[in-house]
This record gives structure tokens, C-alpha cells and sequence, in this order.
């Protein structure tokens, strides 16, 4: 589906990056770029960047990663998608882009891990595709995925609250983890759930940008 395309000046966003932003004509060159950006630890608190701060600071996390992926999306020509995915208390959401080929949803994403990454559009529904990420959402030897949202269109917010933007977007995270989710599994699947092996925990340390700590390891 083709989308009416925003301006740099509609954006909020310098003309150079929209310019690095537009070069990104397909998913594939998208999750390319975003994986290029080394992870925000977010050494100093908890941070939510806009797009136009996570490429003038040069780093990012899972949901700054998925804004900058809806973003050049947008510009692209398709709607800036979200979907987010709920834990369990023990451990931290994780959010995606979002888009659709020949009736098949996929996602952009980032993590430092390999598990949580890049999903191809071959699935039939976003509960598929969120199942996808069931078996590696781990914290150690433990399953814990157990919600999916439906699809949050950007294109609800302002862009000014999540595209150029100075300050955090911490109210734009809260709108979207406030939107409707629905369970992967119920209670007594997820007290059966086999813990993982030791081979698939040493597997699961794999990193791609050094961690400053041991949280900071498992968390991003």
C-alpha cells in the first residue's frame, strides 16, 4: 500500500537526513542501516530518541532503532508501523517496524542479540509473526514473550513527537505500549515451557556491540 509521502520539513528532520533516510528504498536496506548503528546502552538513564536524535547521536536501542525503521519506511512510500512485544515481569519489551509483501507481514528490528533481528514478510498474520520471536525472547534459560500488539500506525502522532523532536519520546512509547495487545499463550502453557539447554544459553551471550556490563548484556 502506497502512502503519501511526508516532507523533511513535515518531519522535522535536517535535509541531510532525509536524504540518508530516502536512500533506504526497500525493508532489506532499512534493517541494513539500522543494524549498522551501534547499540545505545543508555549510559547516563533511560532514553527514548527521536529519530532526528538517533542519527545526530549515532546509536540506538530497540524502540529508537523501530522509530527510525518507520520512519524511512514512511519516506519510502509505506505506513510507519509498530508492533510491540510484551514480557513477563522478569523481563523488557521489544519493539518492531513493521510492513507487508504480497500479504505477508515482516519486521525490521534491532538488538545487539541475533535472535531478536530481522523477520522476512512471509508471515500470514501479526500473531504469526510475533510467534516467530517466541523461542529466542529469553532472559537466560527462560521463555518469556507472552504479548503481541496489533499494528500502531505512526501516522496517529504528530511527527514533530517522534520524528524531530528534542526531548525524549517517552509519552510516544507509553501510547504504544498502551495500545491493544493480545496473549501468545496462556498461563498453563507458560508454567509447561521447557527452559532452555546450555547450548542455547552460551548461544544466546553472542553479542554484536560489546555490553559495558552484565545488564547491559542482557538487556539490549
Amino acid at each position: 500500500m502506497r502512502v503519501r509521502l511526508p516532507t523533511a520539513e513535515r518531519l522535522g528532520l535536517p535535509a541531510s537526513q532525509y536524504r540518508t533516510l530516502k536512500r533506504l528504498r526497500t525493508p532489506e536496506r532499512i534493517q541494513d542501516f539500522v543494524t549498522a548503528l551501534p547499540t545505545n546502552f543508555e549510559l547516563k538513564g533511560d532514553t527514548a530518541l527521536s529519530v532526528r536524535e538517533t542519527l545526530r547521536q549515532g546509536h540506538a536501542h530497540c524502540l529508537e532503532g523501530a522509530f527510525v525503521a518507520a520512519c524511512a519506511l514512511w519516506i519510502a512510500g509505506e505506513p510507519p508501523l509498530l508492533m510491540d512485544m510484551q514480557s513477563d515481569p522478569t523481563d523488557d519489551d521489544h519493539v518492531v517496524a513493521v510492513f507487508r509483501r504480497d500479504g505477508g507481514w515482516g519486521a525490521i528490528s534491532k538488538s545487539n542479540h541475533v535472535w531478536l533481528r530481522w523477520r522476512d514478510p512471509i508471515h500470514r498474520s501479526l500473531r504469526e509473526l510475533a510467534v516467530s520471536y517466541f523461542h529466542e525472547y529469553v532472559l537466560k534459560d527462560r521463555k518469556t514473550l507472552r504479548r503481541y500488539s496489533r499494528a500502531y500506525d505512526l501516522r496517529r502522532i504528530d511527527p514533530r513527537l517522534w520524528v524531530g523532536r528534542d526531548e525524549n519520546c517517552f509519552d510516544v512509547a507509553d501510547w504504544v505500549d498502551a495500545c491493544r495487545h493480545y496473549p501468545l499463550i496462556t498461563p498453563a502453557q507458560a508454567r509447561r515451557l521447557r527452559r532452555r539447554d546450555a547450548m542455547e544459553v552460551k548461544a544466546g551471550r553472542l553479542l554484536e556491540y560489546a555490553a559495558p556490563n552484565a545488564r547491559s548484556a542482557v538487556k539490549y
